[in-house]
């Protein structure tokens, strides 16, 4: 029964990522992602059923459009994979309850943003509210005792970014001080805290990877969105664990 559940979870998991493909294309475009059919980027034609099963018709179609034969971009694949395996990941951990449900929600804003962001280095505010207003829920579902944790989550992160931001140009932007808000609201103090370290790694990564390449100047900027966003991710899943396991284990040697 356990195995069947995972299979349906991370079935899931591609085919609301699928979806999310659309948003993450038609979003920064200002175009409905809603309505309408979803058609081939490159000749137009509109998709059928079997166009669009999530991974596999990549797969079979070998990546190239059933119509004009153009290439059709792996990361579409990437992201309905990804959508499997995070849908998957947040039922072995969270289980089926109000909790997963959430999770799973702030992990479909966090790949949003974090391809929106690579896209067009720009967050849309919109992740950001929805971001915020699970935060509330979690805040009254988590009970009273949990409340300063969640208030402190809002600014303990974001408040220092936006001062180097006002005391360094382009040192971050306007589209990642509200998510880390938005985040630290859902999250709590520790785990924003976990989540923007994972970040900063992850970050530090990329820059070195940029440097060495060539693909960014010393001073050209780079979107923090992803990186961030796999922050928030990793404290959604693991936070909890290894911020008690510090302390436990670190702090109280």
């Amino acid at each position: 029964m356990e195995i069947l559940l995972g299979i349906i979870a991370f079935v899931f998991g591609t085919v609301i990522f699928s979806f999310l493909n659309v948003v993450i294309y038609r979003l920064p475009r200002k175009m409905d992602f809603v309505m309408g059919r979803s058609k081939c980027p490159s000749c137009g034609h509109v998709l059928s059923f079997a166009d669009m099963v999530p991974v596999l018709s990549w797969v079979f179609l070998l990546g190239r459009c059933r119509y004009c034969k153009k290439k059709i971009s792996f990361r579409y694949s990437v992201v309905e994979a990804l959508g499997g395996v995070l849908a998957l990941l947040n039922y072995i951990v969270m289980g089926v309850n109000f909790n997963s449900v959430l999770s799973f929600v702030v992990c479909c804003i966090c790949v949003c943003v974090a391809f929106i962001d690579a896209d067009t280095m720009e967050i849309p505010d919109a992740f950001c509210v929805i971001l915020a207003a699970i935060g509330l829920l979690a805040t009254i579902t988590d009970g009273p005792s949990h409340i300063l944790s969640h208030l402190l989550g809002i600014v303990v992160i974001s408040l220092p970014m936006l001062v180097i931001a006002l005391m360094v140009s382009g040192g971050f932007g306007g589209g990642d001080i509200k998510l880390m808000a938005a985040a630290g609201f859902y999250l709590g103090m520790s785990n924003v805290i976990f989540a923007f370290f994972v970040a900063v790694l992850i970050g530090g990564g990329f820059a070195v990877y940029f440097l060495i390449t060539g693909k960014k100047g010393k001073k050209e900027a780079f979107p923090f969105g992803p990186s961030l966003s796999a922050g928030i991710m990793a404290a959604v899943f693991f936070g909890g664990f290894i911020v008690d396991f510090y302390v436990k284990q670190v702090l109280m040697f």
